[in-house]
């Protein structure tokens, strides 16, 4: 059990952000990146700690000079006992020092968005550890919801979006060339693929 002074600081974190979020609910956002745009929906209706949280990071230029650096597809793919089909963003390296807290993990039991083609989902490790690293869900994969086998602790990932233009582009990253050397081994991105910058539209 976590001590009461990190549960009431993290219950703080959480409110604030959503004392944040912006209207209208759904926030269009675009990122640009080497092999073109993908706008995506940010969902502040049913996600509005993750939605707000996101945006902190777009509103203060976190996702400029990140890259793609992972996808994974069957042919690479280090999980066969579960697969999945994401391609995964990252924030500007040289800013990683400067994020912000981890925010309350908002599970798809609760906000009942689901990880369908084109949902854009937090990633994280263990619960209320995601920051600012995201994936864009090609196909429907249920085990990366609630209650799935994709995460040992059967929690799943956050749902805060999806995707409402450019999945062409998301599925010419995932094609991309991926090699051993990287943080996610055969699913790295070899090289990378570069994020211009990302706004709100």
């Amino acid at each position: 059990m976590r001590p009461l002074a990190t549960c009431a600081l993290t219950f703080m974190i959480g409110a604030a952000i959503a004392a944040q979020a912006a209207a209208p609910s759904l926030v269009p956002v675009i990122f640009e990146t080497e092999l073109g745009r993908i706008t995506l929906e940010v969902d502040g209706a049913h996600a509005p700690i993750t939605a707000a949280n996101f945006l902190r990071y777009v509103d203060a230029k976190f996702y400029d000079d990140g890259v793609v650096d992972r996808a994974v597809r069957p042919d690479n793919t280090t999980r066969h006992d579960v697969e999945i089909q994401v391609i995964q963003f990252q924030i500007d390296r040289a800013r990683r020092g400067d994020q912000f807290p981890p925010v309350p993990m908002e599970r798809t039991s609760v906000t009942g968005l689901k990880h369908v083609d084109g949902a854009v989902s937090m990633a994280r490790s263990g619960p209320d550890t995601a920051t600012a690293s995201f994936s864009i869900v090609i196909g429907d994969q249920p085990e990366m919801d609630f209650g799935g086998k994709r995460n040992p602790d059967g929690q799943g990932f956050a749902v805060f979006g999806r995707v409402i233009k450019g999945m062409e582009v998301v599925k010419a990253i995932q094609a991309s060339p991926t090699g051993p050397s990287g943080a996610y081994g055969p699913e790295s991105l070899n090289p990378p693929i570069a994020v211009v910058k990302a706004s709100r539209r």
